[in-house]
């Protein structure tokens, strides 16, 4: 029977992150995480926004991950189908906003090794090498029995086990899901103009069709296709596909050559129906499931973390009381389900050949692209939820405070 204060079960980015953060707050924290997983070999990238580079940043993982580690700073949206009506460019530039950039895109294996390499050096943690195989929760604490014979009591579980996660079954907390007819080839490839730090992300009618720059004349790049038509791109040789992917970015990057073997994942959805329960809270893929569309995965991954960490702040003795739980379901609950809502409704979009929704897409994105004010508020909210307001809220009062200032001094 092994006692600690906190047990976080997966060892995925969201479930490592979960463990610093605890212990960040004085917690005992036992990590259960399986070694040999695909994790450790785990060759895609994530475009990481600023929001979340500030916490990895403030758990230590950042100086090993910066050198490389490639910023966004300019991020366009074109529109790279041929319907009738077709919708303007947008191009979001960070120092609009006074950012150097809009985050970094970071490999995905090197971001999981920069996270247990810092656990490694916190004392608090110890990591069981296992899997959950059921759990209990009640008034008091919850237990949870591992795969390995042994049992582990704590005061809260946070559950980052996964989309099939057992710790979510044994509280009985149900998900909504559902699943696209779209399948995402995921691969990198080199090009011979510099990329200038600036993703494209052209949507058409199968879905988006994204690249985002990598360290050195490198991008990496999200292909969203019918399942048929991702087999057969993931069969073909790798100069052929240099030049179907070259052809679609119009040569913006020059040739396109030396393409990685391409990954193909289906794209679906998931929520769950709460996010904290008696003595538990769910993270990461646990809690959500995102399409990789608008950069929304993992970020909204940290950003459970980052409310985990608001919770426990002031949660004292007892880190899985009503009190902690209650609070985290309420602060997720709206960012998850409105960023669900809005990566969904985009993806639809792209796939319905319905005229009217098709010009709603184009006046609104050409909204964006003609008032600046706008842009920024879209810019800031796709960084971090409620920032864009608050920074037009913040702008408003230094004006109105600017003018009472100018008034008094005139009087």
């Amino acid at each position: 029977m092994i006692e600690c204060d906190i047990v976080v079960v997966g060892g995925g980015p969201a479930g490592m992150a979960a463990a610093l953060q605890s212990a960040k707050f004085g917690y005992s924290v036992i990590l259960v995480a399986p070694s040999g997983t695909f994790i450790e070999s785990d060759d895609r990238t994530t475009a990481l926004m600023m929001p979340g580079i500030d916490l990895l940043k403030d758990m230590g993982a950042w100086p090993n991950l910066e050198h490389d580690a490639t910023p966004m700073k300019t991020m366009r949206i074109l529109d790279g189908s041929h319907r009738l009506v077709r919708a303007p460019t947008v191009t979001f530039r960070a120092h609009e906003i006074d950012e150097t950039a809009f985050g970094y895109n970071i490999v995905n294996r090197a971001l999981n090794a920069a996270l247990s390499a810092v656990i490694e050096d916190v004392p608090a943690i110890r990591q069981i090498d296992s899997m959950a195989s059921s759990a209990a929760y009640g008034p008091d604490g919850a237990t949870v029995s591992l795969a390995n014979g042994e049992t582990v009591n704590a005061k809260l579980v946070v559950a980052a086990d996964g989309v099939n996660s057992i710790l979510r079954e044994s509280a009985s907390i149900g998900t909504r899901k559902w699943s696209y007819p779209q399948t995402a080839v995921v691969l990198t490839f080199a090009h011979t103009r510099d990329h200038g730090f600036t993703s494209s992300e052209f949507h058409t009618e199968t879905g988006p069709f994204a690249q985002v720059p990598m360290s050195g004349k490198r991008s990496s790049l999200v292909w969203v296709v019918p399942p048929d038509e991702a087999e057969r791109l993931a069969s073909l040789d790798g100069d052929i596909l240099a030049g179907m992917i070259e052809t679609r970015m119009q040569s913006m990057l020059g040739k396109v050559s030396d393409v990685s073997k391409p990954q193909c994942w289906p794209l679906s959805g998931m929520i769950a129906h709460r996010f904290g329960a008696e003595r538990l809270v769910l993270v990461g893929q646990t809690a959500h499931i995102f399409p990789p569309i608008g950069a929304q995965g993992l970020n909204l991954s940290l950003r459970d973390i980052d409310d985990l960490g608001k919770c426990l702040q002031s949660a004292g003795v007892d880190p899985g009381s009503s009190g902690v739980t209650g609070r985290y379901d309420r602060m997720r609950r709206a960012d998850v389900t409105t960023r669900t809502g809005t990566v969904d409704l985009l993806n639809r979009s792209l796939l319905t050949g319905f005229l009217p929704v098709q010009l709603a897409r184009a006046v609104g994105l050409g909204a964006i692209a003609a008032i600046p004010p706008l842009r920024n508020i879209v810019m800031r909210e796709g960084m971090a939820p409620g920032y864009g307001l608050r920074s037009l809220f913040e702008r408003g009062k230094r004006l109105r405070e600017r003018d009472r200032a100018e008034a008094s001094h005139s009087s």
